[in-house]
């Protein structure tokens, strides 16, 4: 997975510069962040980079009387999850339905559905809110004979529970080719047969209007790049599954789900982190 490492200077320096700071990052495409004792240090995939957003980030940070500044480099290409991949980690488990767990571990007890998942350069295993909504929606909902894409879907964890729970086909698809291959290898190690992965942004999503259901774990930016995309792969009666952003960026995605046709079924969140069900 290749990286930008950005070093970002706050003056004056404060934790709570810090945290607005990784706030306002993170809703421009930032996963990781470090603190320094100038200010902290984030890091963003490389095609998610945005130089316009980043600027009006340090033009205009929320709190007065600080100055932003920031350098871009190229983070070396290394696998940020190898300690994670040699050790593996602790079996994850969404109430009584799902577990996920890697080939090192057995699974945390019986679950209606066993997923393995060896995180390879990639993410999703089900630790974070956002994964762990979406999995618990996934089960609610009716899935047997539907036609279901996966986008952006990193280990593919969110993939294999549909074709667990009956999808006829699963179509996943993200920008990261390390996600893509890391997807592969999961389908293999759970015997899935009717889930394909392709390596690609939302360009790569047949437009026929053909799909039942889309799920799209990604930052708010994306999602409300990629919502007209995902509109026309789906059918008429179609639901849309939404996450990896804040509850209050919740109302603007619904509001951008309106013009094209949708309204909320249904919102959750965990520890500020939203999920949204659209339908039309």
């Amino acid at each position: 997975m290749k990286y930008y490492e950005a070093k970002f200077t706050l003056q004056p320096v404060s934790d709570e510069a810090r945290d607005v700071l990784s706030a306002l990052l993170g809703e421009a495409g930032f996963e990781t962040f470090l603190p320094t004792d100038d200010g902290l240090v984030a890091y963003i995939q490389r095609p998610l980079y945005d130089e316009e957003a980043v600027g009006r980030v340090c033009a205009h940070f929320l709190l007065p009387g600080y100055e932003v500044g920031y350098t871009l480099a190229e983070a070396p290409d290394e696998d940020w999850n190898q300690p994670w991949e040699e050790e593996g980690f602790e079996p994850i488990r969404v109430d009584h339905w799902v577990c996920v767990h890697d080939t090192r571990h057995a699974s945390s007890g019986e679950c209606l559905y066993d997923i393995t998942i060896n995180p390879r350069m990639a993410f999703g295993t089900g630790t974070h809110p956002t994964t762990q909504q979406i999995l618990r929606q996934l089960c609610a909902l009716e899935l047997e004979g539907k036609r279901v894409v996966d986008a952006g879907c990193g280990t593919g964890v969110l993939g294999l529970l549909c074709s667990m729970r009956g999808a006829d086909e699963v179509f996943a698809y993200d920008i990261d080719e390390w996600s893509v291959e890391n997807t592969r290898i999961n389908v293999q190690l759970n015997g899935i047969e009717n889930l394909s992965v392709r390596e690609g942004d939302a360009s790569v999503l047949p437009q026929d209007g053909s799909y039942d259901l889309l799920i799209a774990n990604i930052n708010r930016n994306i999602l409300l790049q990629d919502l007209p995309r995902f509109a026309r792969a789906l059918k008429e009666n179609a639901q849309l599954l939404l996450s990896g952003f804040y509850e209050t960026d919740a109302k603007l995605l619904q509001d951008r789900g309106e013009t094209l046709g949708f309204h909320t079924a249904r919102e959750t969140s965990i520890d500020g982190w939203a999920m949204l069900l659209l339908e039309r």
